[in-house]
């Protein structure tokens, strides 16, 4: 019999408790390395950021690790972090974990917001008629904050600021029919959708630094190795510190939600949960009494038994789906209430279709289901 939610995360520990940053304010984790808590407008309603106290080019600062999506509320927020935790001392560089909204919403006004800056207000630069501006940053040897961030998810989020993605738009509104999604008003607010990812990263930095697997990035008087990780986001980023023992998960591990993991119209035979399992395991090397740093949920311990978890988790899963398909032919659309016993608004939904393409798929790659495509043009799954 599978373990409640709850049951699963009393396996985990949690060393801060029930403590939580406080709006505008900051939480120490581990030397150098301070907790952000900010609120999301969605049912996942909050998203972890991190800083790390960090010497760059000569200069002593900040690194952020992930961002927030681009509202107000979070830029106010933000503005708080930078009067109440930073020491008088500038954000250096920006790292994003992955391109999703509530990562790299705010990467490019971050970049902005600090490049040209140093330690204290920003120097005076001379006019041409003699006197000088001030309120501007000197253009010769102004510090860039850039961002880095893996090649792929880069490229993938400037492409989302310009054309829709598999959140919405005529592409994915056929796309989710194809899998059996057919309500004239879902399809409608699907497509309506088409501005969706731009709505919550209207631009990224023009320019960036490229973390790959295995990279280590020198931050203040540490090392930190970059561990790839697919499935959830193209090239998902995490970051491990072997001297602190700790890692910065983003999305790959969360301790008691599990990670969304989907096909969209971009990629629709892709074998996403396949490439999740494998990547989760890449953490096993790693100290079991890590102190994990999630981007949703607070920081734990109990790596190796979060990642056991997750892998029963998707197991059990797919052996329903093969039970549900050996009754009869499933749509992606149709396998949504093996998937998922609760009630879901249309937001909800486009992961959950997501979601269930992924374990459809990954059961049909195996060889475990066949699929056909019907008259009426909708994939449907089936036991070999």
């Amino acid at each position: 019999m599978s373990l409640t939610r709850d049951q699963l995360e009393a396996r985990l520990h949690y060393p801060l408790g029930n403590a939580l940053p406080e709006p505008g304010r900051a939480l120490e984790v581990a030397p150098g390395v301070k907790w952000i808590r900010m609120v999301l407008p969605f049912a996942l309603d909050h998203i972890n950021l991190w800083l790390l106290r960090d010497t760059l080019d000569g200069r002593e600062g900040w690194t952020v690790v992930d961002c927030c999506i681009a509202r107000d509320e979070a830029k106010a927020q933000w503005e708080q972090v930078f009067q109440n935790e930073l020491d008088g001392l500038p954000v250096l560089r920006v790292i994003v974990t992955h391109m999703h909204p509530d990562h790299i919403g705010l990467a490019h006004w971050l970049c902005e917001r600090w490049s040209g800056r140093g330690a204290g207000p920003p120097q005076a630069t001379a006019s041409p008629l003699g006197g000088q501006r001030h309120g501007e940053a000197a253009s010769v040897g102004a510090h860039e904050c850039r961002l880095w961030i893996s090649a792929t998810d880069y490229v993938m989020a400037r492409l989302g600021t310009q054309t829709t993605t598999g959140f919405g738009g005529d592409a994915a509104a056929a796309y989710f029919a194809s899998h059996g999604l057919l309500d004239p008003e879902s399809v409608g607010k699907v497509r309506a959708r088409a501005g969706y990812y731009p709505s919550l990263v209207p631009a990224v930095p023009a320019q960036s630094r490229r973390l790959l697997d295995g990279l280590v990035v020198r931050i203040g008087d540490h090392d930190w190795r970059c561990i790839s990780g697919y499935g959830h986001a193209p090239e998902h980023i995490a970051l491990w510190c072997e001297a602190l023992n700790v890692l910065i998960s983003g999305d790959m591990i969360l301790p008691r939600i599990s990670t969304n993991v989907s096909v969209y119209e971009q990629e629709p035979e892709a074998d996403s949960l396949k490439l999740f399992l494998d990547s989760i395991d890449k953490f096993l090397p790693l100290p079991a009494d890590a102190l994990v740093l999630p981007s949703h949920g607070r920081p734990f311990n109990g790596l190796h038994e979060r990642i056991q978890q997750l892998h029963t988790h998707h197991e059990e899963r797919l052996a329903e789906l093969t039970a549900a398909c050996g009754e009869q032919p499933l749509s992606a659309f149709d396998a949504l209430p093996v998937l998922f016993q609760r009630q879901l608004d249309l937001h909800q939904t486009t992961f959950a279709m997501g979601e269930a393409v992924a374990h459809m798929n990954r059961l049909w790659h195996a060889g475990t289901l066949a699929r056909t495509r019907g008259d009426d043009g909708v994939w449907r799954f089936s036991l070999r």
